[in-house]
């Protein structure tokens, strides 16, 4: 059970993200609505959501979001969108199912967490408290729940996003917070760790 990570948020709980070979159902929402609505009390088991971008990093498509980002004006033009499709992390094996819920002390893949800098700064500093090595991540703004903090932490590293606009847009996430990823491997010690750093204003 963990007792330090979530008293970093101050809003919610941490979503607990776990692949299961249980038999979910499908949703219309988006990946990000459920967790977020996870961080508030509810709880899921789905086998695909409403997200294009989603269910490509997901694994439930090979249909990749190319023209979507193209044709969203993010990107000058289709070969700028295309070299960012292709850092996006995806799911390259799952079970039949997501199971997404507040954490509570159960098993899981990957725990979500919406954290202001500060105290993502901590989350930092407590992984680098075993070996002192830094964090290392990359983001292009895009898919940050479902790429940069959920597929990309099941490698066993941690995960950090500024967030999205999809993300932003339909889960409304504060835009002082950012979103942490934590691997199941990692979460431990991280826990114990922050109760050993300094405080931030010691």
């Amino acid at each position: 059970m963990l007792r330090r990570i979530p008293s970093l948020m101050d809003k919610g709980k941490p979503v607990s993200v776990l692949f299961t070979d249980e038999e979910g159902e499908q949703t219309h929402e988006l990946y990000c609505e459920l967790v977020q609505k996870a961080r508030f009390g509810e709880s899921f088991l789905i086998k695909n959501q409403g997200c294009k971008v989603g269910e490509y990093v997901l694994g439930n498509t090979e249909i990749t979001p190319l023209d979507y980002y193209y044709n969203s004006r993010r990107y000058r033009d289709k070969n700028a969108a295309k070299n960012a499709v292709a850092i996006l992390y995806r799911l390259t094996k799952k079970g039949k199912s997501i199971r997404i819920g507040p954490y509570s002390g159960g098993d899981f893949d990957i725990l979500l967490l919406f954290l202001k800098p500060e105290r993502a700064m901590r989350i930092v500093q407590a992984h680098a408290y075993h070996s002192g090595k830094p964090v290392e991540f990359r983001t292009g703004g895009i898919a940050s729940i479902c790429s940069d903090c959920t597929t990309y932490p099941l490698q066993g590293k941690l995960g950090i996003s500024l967030g999205c606009k999809g993300s932003r847009k339909h889960s409304k996430y504060g835009d002082d917070e950012l979103v942490v990823g934590i691997p199941f491997k990692l979460a431990e010690e991280i826990d114990e760790a922050l109760g050993t750093i300094p405080g931030t204003h010691e």
